[in-house]
């Protein structure tokens, strides 16, 4: 592991869609790439069951954050007991990655929260609401809690008007 290297690198497990899910967060995220490609071998066929020249990992960065997608097949599917929270500075980046990462066939939730198209789980928050409901105003954050429960995709005015009021 070089210096530069992250300690730790999710890796997130899908049937076979890994390159076509890297593909897909790269496009919707600012400083994000694809960085490398391996393939499966012959080597431990008994064991992976897999074709050789089938696209085993992808190594990629979305927002300089690394990830690994493994294709390694059906056995495990994503739940909401992961999932990435993306910060939004305003409602413009609320409504950008709310509708992107919904794009294809995702679905979605309560409270910020949705699945994309592969069923990876996502929070889709202001950053405003962090500094509310971490803040000093206890009723001020209890207002703006309130108001987030009842929402889907949060709206920043109605979060700041629970929270002013």
């Amino acid at each position: 592991m070089s210096l530069s290297s992250p300690l730790i690198t999710p890796c997130l497990w899908f049937d076979n869609e890994g390159e076509e899910a890297a593909k897909f967060y790269t496009s919707i995220f600012p400083n994000s790439e694809i960085l490398s490609v391996s393939h499966y071998s012959e080597a431990g066929h008994e064991t992976h069951g897999q074709l050789a020249g089938k696209v085993l990992t992808v190594n990629f960065k979305i927002s300089n954050t690394p990830f690994v997608a493994l294709n390694g097949g059906p056995q495990f599917k994503f739940t909401e007991a992961v999932s990435f929270q993306v910060d939004c500075k305003d409602q413009a980046e609320v409504d950008y990655y709310w509708g992107k990462l919904l794009e294809g066939g995702g679905t979605e939730s309560e409270c910020g929260w949705l699945k994309d198209k592969f069923g990876l789980s996502w929070q889709v928050v202001p950053v405003q609401l962090k500094e509310w409901l971490s803040g000093e105003d206890k009723e001020g954050a209890k207002r703006a809690m309130e108001a987030m429960m009842k929402m889907v995709k949060m709206d920043i005015a109605r979060l700041k008007d629970a929270f002013k009021a």
